[in-house]
């Protein structure tokens, strides 16, 4: 096995198997991980002995918990400039991942989140073990749901998408699989074995539906009228106020609508208004426009402050107390979300090809 420090490529008979390599900070993506794997793919490309590319995480805890945001609130508080070059070329990886000519295999064990998703849930094959853990919890740090999660997560069923990415929820294996984020379940023990079994694969479809088990029924499924109901809403207001509503009676649900109601409010309220028109303005886009556009919010998101506000009470100071600013719903100017989506002064995103 070759070694780039952060991420570690082997050639095993037909199998090109890249290892995420940073088990202390939950394997989160940096820029050089990016880079790397970005031009590792396109050597296995070219190259006819490799039949399928297979990508995991090291340390047992995460596949890959997000990328390194931490040096970019870092960044802003030095004077730095903000690495905006980090998530160009993020993007562009996630858009060669959903691209890739061969079978890209996402092996998943533990957290999977924000870039996690990007270098997963583009891919062919996404098999989870049962310690997946799935979630986009940008909107907790006054971020957005990003790395073509416009797209994948409008894929999902009825509101479910809208309602994953508003509210940051975590979704395990079951779930995971059960909204078709995951397209095989499998057992931990069972990874040296598909590994085994892909050295020599024909049919990759065919070789991970053998280790693929069924799951128990989905509890998120079995709320999802509920969630279609109040995230069909034209408004963040007006979601909030059905969930309210539904709340304030008795039963199960109305149990279920008050926690997703209180998670919601303890979200950014801007980044709330900007998800929800960003995933409405999404369906039904292809992947490279909800990435394009992703990198306009991007840009304007990193110039505002309530990112750099959730980075510090989540991961500074750990106070988990945000100040957000504006501090509710109502006073998110609509004229200041518009600005989200406008052309960044350095321009679009663009792509090779």
């Amino acid at each position: 096995m070759t070694s780039t420090d952060d991420i570690l490529y082997e050639k095993r008979g037909g199998l090109g198997l890249a290892v995420l390599n940073r088990p202390k900070a939950l394997n989160a993506l940096n820029h050089h991980m990016v880079l790397s794997f970005s031009a590792q793919l396109d050597l296995w490309e070219k190259d006819p002995e490799i039949r399928v590319v297979c990508l995991m995480g090291s340390g047992g805890k995460a596949f890959c918990a997000g990328g390194d945001i931490r040096a970019i609130y870092d960044a802003r508080q030095n004077g730095d400039p903000i690495p905006t070059e980090f998530f160009r070329d993020e993007y562009r990886l996630n858009d060669q991942i959903a691209r890739y000519s061969k079978p890209y295999v996402a092996l998943i064990d533990g957290i999977v989140m924000g870039g996690g998703a990007g270098l997963s849930m583009h891919g062919a094959y996404r098999v989870g073990a049962e310690r997946t853990l799935f979630s986009m919890p940008e909107t907790g740090i006054g971020f957005f749901p990003d790395v073509g999660a416009t797209a994948f997560l409008n894929r999902l069923p009825g509101e479910l998408g809208l309602y994953c990415a508003l509210s940051s929820a975590r979704l395990m294996q079951v779930d995971a699989y059960g909204a078709g984020l995951l397209t095989h379940a499998v057992k931990r023990e069972a990874f040296d074995d598909i590994l085994t079994a892909l050295e020599t694969t024909q049919d990759v479809a065919e070789t991970l539906a053998a280790f693929h088990h069924e799951p128990l029924a989905s509890g998120l499924l079995a709320r999802q009228s509920l969630v279609d109901k109040a995230f069909s809403a034209k408004s963040m207001e007006k979601i909030l106020k059905d969930l309210e509503k539904t709340a304030g009676k008795t039963g199960r649900e109305a149990t279920v609508a008050k926690i997703m109601a209180e998670t919601l409010i303890e979200k950014s309220p801007t980044s709330l208004h900007v998800t929800l028109e960003q995933m409405r303005r999404g369906r039904g886009q292809v992947l490279r426009n909800c990435l394009v556009m992703e990198f306009r919010i991007l840009n304007r998101i990193l110039q505002a402050d309530d990112f750099y506000e959730g980075v510090r009470a989540v991961l500074v100071d750990k106070d988990h107390s945000p100040k957000w600013s504006p501090p509710v719903l109502e006073e998110v100017d609509s004229a200041v979300v518009a600005s989200y989506f406008e052309v960044p002064d350095g321009g679009d995103l663009t792509f090779d090809g």
